[in-house]
């Protein structure tokens, strides 16, 4: 099966599956990356050694009539980690499926993960569904489930769906997406979650040390807030521990090197790896 692959390193794995499969790539559709949060240089690598063409833009009705003119109408789209709507596909291409991150119709949305550790999640999963519409609400080719632990940090769970979406290509899609496209099952209805704003960001000192910890760990290396005094300070990494005490919520008690001990609800927090600037800002110090 020939392949248009739209999106960026997120789940560039995605595409090293279709090549596993057996698939032949025809295009890469991805887009510009801050190379902070958001990667694209190992999937556009790889495009380059295979010689296919790079678009940065957005995909319009037009780049993909020209993908028909040249191969035909026997190839799918594919889209994993691309932020735009893409339509125009029907007709021109045999099929187009989205990879999503969520074990839909739980999680439409542009990135779930962090709520999924937040809403403490037992058991997530990746969903392979028909490009719709609607964000995320196509009818649903294949998933693939995975537990979640108590723990749950960004890092692993993003983890996780990354190597669950490369076992649904190589497996159920890659092996028979013919089969699944006729058994494809409608999504009915679901929930939308939108883009985490900064206050979902922000830790609460009067909220009981695992609830707090639970909200670092769901961010992890994206970065909660914390508002210490005047200061603002940005919150990659932190412990904690019950204790009895009788500090105000928020008081900093301790401080050694750049750790800070912060009085909770129930207990303190300590704050191990943070920065008084966001990571995307502190980049571009000295550029």
């Amino acid at each position: 099966m020939k392949f248009a692959f739209a999106g960026i390193d997120f789940l560039g794995g995605v595409f090293e599956g279709l090549l596993e499969a057996g698939w032949t790539p025809v295009k890469l559709f991805t887009r510009p990356c801050d190379g902070i949060y958001d990667h694209n240089d190992v999937i556009v690598a790889r495009a380059r050694t295979l010689r296919i063409p790079i678009q940065l833009s957005r995909i319009r009705e037009r780049d993909i009539e020209a993908i028909q003119a040249d191969h035909g109408k026997d190839w799918a789209l594919v889209v994993a980690g691309y932020p735009w709507l893409v339509r125009g596909w029907r007709g021109r291409a045999a099929y187009g499926f989205n990879i999503h991150p969520s074990p839909l119709p739980i999680g439409r949305g542009p990135y779930p993960l962090f709520r999924a550790v937040l809403d403490r999640y037992e058991t997530w999963g990746v969903t392979a569904h028909v490009l719709a519409d609607g964000f995320d609400t196509g009818d649903i080719l294949a998933q693939d489930m995975f537990p979640l632990s108590p723990q749950e940090c960004h890092e692993t769970l993003l983890a996780k769906c990354q190597m669950s979406a490369r076992r649904l290509v190589t497996g159920p899609l890659g092996r028979d997406l013919p089969g699944r496209w006729r058994w494809a099952e409608p999504q009915g209805d679901g929930s939308y979650w939108p883009r985490a704003t900064d206050g979902d960001r922000t830790l609460d000192f009067k909220q009981d040390v695992a609830t707090i910890l639970r909200r670092v760990r769901a961010f992890g290396t994206v970065e909660t807030i914390a508002r210490l005094g005047d200061a603002r300070v940005y919150v990659a990494e932190a412990k904690g521990w019950q204790e009895r005490h009788t500090h105000g919520a928020g008081a900093v008690v301790h401080r050694h090197r750049r750790h800070i001990v912060v009085a909770a609800l129930d207990g303190y927090v300590q704050i191990t790896r943070w920065s008084p600037v966001p990571l995307i800002e502190a980049s571009q110090i000295g550029r």
